[in-house]
């Protein structure tokens, strides 16, 4: 699909329309059964929308957009949004939100944003292009290649870049968040240092209540189409997927993205609905690049090739993922979505049987021998890794076993452990680890650009000790995929772009920075007893999974009580 052009269809400017109540303020407390909201004299919602969305408890409170891995699930979305939401989903032409449309010219230098008029943060100030240039210039934000913003007047944006942005649409329009500039300006160089507890957005929903156990957001009087239909959402933090699934089935919560071996129990009496779209590459992350700091046998790409021949991958999806996932490739590609992209057949599916053969002739071969243990050793350190994953998150934590135990037939001993969510992200994010089970978010388009972005340029990662400013947690550094994923960016040729990507797909095949496991499990389940308009088949106007940033936001403002 091309994005040069994109102007917002009438149909898709009505989004939320069928799904509103009013622009009166919405109560900031749970209203009871049956009453009657006073500033409507319509009846109110009898009970706010319960969502797990994979908090642990206790709660952090934070809204800062800046913190990615940190922030709670409602401040990408439901609070702040990008432009336009682009449908992971289906191939169609994203969807204006605070954004109307958008051109990129014929040498994809300059691209014009078009803002819808009238709109307001929701603190009541005006939400004007001066934001959005405040916002694309803004140091977290800014592209190396943005040569200049320029709001042209009220509604117009012109963003003007060294290198063609062809394939660069859907992150620059996607995937960045529009900042009030009479909040964040002030703030100067402090931004990434704000514990953000009382966010300021444009999105549908404000924060109206927080503790370390939960956290509640009421629909934003001042949101552009007006309060959303379900006015109260709260967000429960719980500690494992057990419980959740507990709460699930005894009524208490109405909305969970989660792995749930045997769903049928959770469904039975019709409640419940579930939907599972396998988009997600479950993957081992290991800290690969020694020049930025990893440490550990990892950083051998020999080893990361073993590990990635030792593991059984229909044992994995049968055991750990009730056999609900799909399969994994090593092109990191979303197969048949992207089967355009695939040059090399041979890169369209992983190993589905262990073959710990093949794995131990790598390490031979890489100087790797036997010791006493039958582990195999190199300089007299023998091949021993560790391997976690965050506790109570059944599926991974089954899979890190069955890796353990697969690698060891080869003679690799990996010793697996589960840790807290406080534990995991830490070490993840700071490059102090060696192997860690993770998850990557596939392209919001049928183009995989993204994914090799964000997960495998130099550009995204840093030295450990430090916070990538993108998702490169491997650490992965290769001169070739940059190049590559350069050349992608600034063409808007398919035959050119296609090349680019086999370089990519070679290397990262061949580095393995993200041992490819499976396609996961995205299980969404939801209440369609209590509520309507979420997406069915027929309809998948966003992915209903309540942690996918914006989506889970389109949901809720489809979303209705039940009368």
């Amino acid at each position: 699909m091309s994005y040069r052009k994109f102007i917002v269809p009438i149909a898709a400017t009505a989004l939320a329309l069928t799904s509103l109540v009013g622009c009166s303020p919405a109560s900031p407390a749970p209203t009871e059964p049956g009453a009657t909201a006073p500033e409507t004299g319509q009846p109110a919602p009898a009970r706010p929308l319960r969502v797990w969305a994979g908090n642990s408890t206790p709660i952090s409170v934070d809204f800062n957009p800046f913190h990615v891995d940190n922030a709670l699930h409602a401040t990408f979305g439901a609070i702040y949004e990008p432009l336009f939401f682009f449908n992971e989903l289906k191939a169609n032409p994203p969807t204006g939100l605070v954004g109307e449309s958008f051109e990129l010219s014929e040498d994809g230098l300059v691209l014009t944003v078009k803002v819808k008029a009238n709109q307001k943060w929701s603190d009541g100030e005006p939400l004007t292009a001066d934001d959005v240039v405040f916002t694309y210039t803004h140091p977290y934000n800014k592209s190396d290649h943005l040569v200049s913003a320029e709001a042209t007047d009220a509604t117009t944006v012109v963003l003007t870049y060294d290198e063609p942005q062809f394939t660069s649409v859907p992150l620059l329009m996607g995937n960045t968040w529009m900042l009030p500039k009479h909040i964040w300006e002030p703030i100067g160089d402090k931004w990434n240092d704000q514990v953000n507890e009382n966010p300021v957005g444009s999105g549908p929903y404000v924060v109206s209540a927080t503790s370390d156990a939960s956290y509640s957001t009421v629909g934003n009087p001042n949101f552009r189409d007006g309060v959303p239909a379900v006015s109260e959402v709260q967000y429960i933090g719980l500690d494992s997927n057990q419980s959740s699934e507990d709460m699930l089935k005894t009524g208490q919560l109405d909305w969970v993205g989660q792995f749930i071996a045997n769903p049928d129990p959770v469904v039975a009496d019709g409640v419940i609905a579930t939907m599972n779209n396998q988009l997600d590459p479950t993957v081992v992350i290991a800290c690969v690049t020694v020049e930025l700091g990893c440490k550990g046998p990892q950083t051998d790409p020999a080893v990361r090739q073993a590990l990635n021949l030792a593991i059984d991958r229909s044992a994995i999806a049968e055991k750990a993922f009730a056999g609900l996932t799909g399969l994994s490739n090593p092109a990191m590609v979303l197969l048949p979505r992207d089967e355009q992209w695939v040059t090399d057949a041979t890169l369209k599916e992983s190993p589905q049987q262990a073959d710990a053969a093949a794995a131990e002739q790598i390490l031979v071969a890489a100087g790797y021998a036997k010791n006493d243990k039958g582990i195999y050793a190199k300089d007299g350190k023998a091949l021993s890794l560790d391997l976690f994953s965050p506790d109570g998150w059944t599926d991974y934590n089954d899979a890190a076993k069955l890796i353990s135990e697969a690698a060891g037939k080869a003679g690799i001993e990996i010793k697996y452990r589960t840790v807290s969510e406080a534990q995991y992200w830490d070490p993840v994010g700071q490059g102090d680890f060696q192997l860690a089970m993770f998850g990557l978010t596939q392209s919001q388009v049928p183009d995989p650009y993204q994914v090799y972005y964000e997960y495998y340029t130099t550009g995204r990662t840093t030295a450990t000790g430090d916070w990538p400013n993108g998702q490169n947690y491997s650490r992965y550094s290769n001169k070739v995929v940059d190049a590559a994923v350069k050349k992608a960016a600034g063409t808007n040729d398919d035959a050119i772009k296609k090349a680019a990507y086999a370089e990519v797909q070679t290397e990262i095949a061949k580095d393995l920075p993200y041992i490819p496991v499976v396609l996961n499990a995205s299980q969404a389940f939801f209440n369609v007893r209590d509520f309507t308009g979420w997406p069915t088949q027929d309809n998948l106007y966003a992915n209903p999974l309540p942690y996918r940033a914006v989506a889970s936001a389109v949901v809720l403002a489809n979303l209705e009580p039940a009368q």
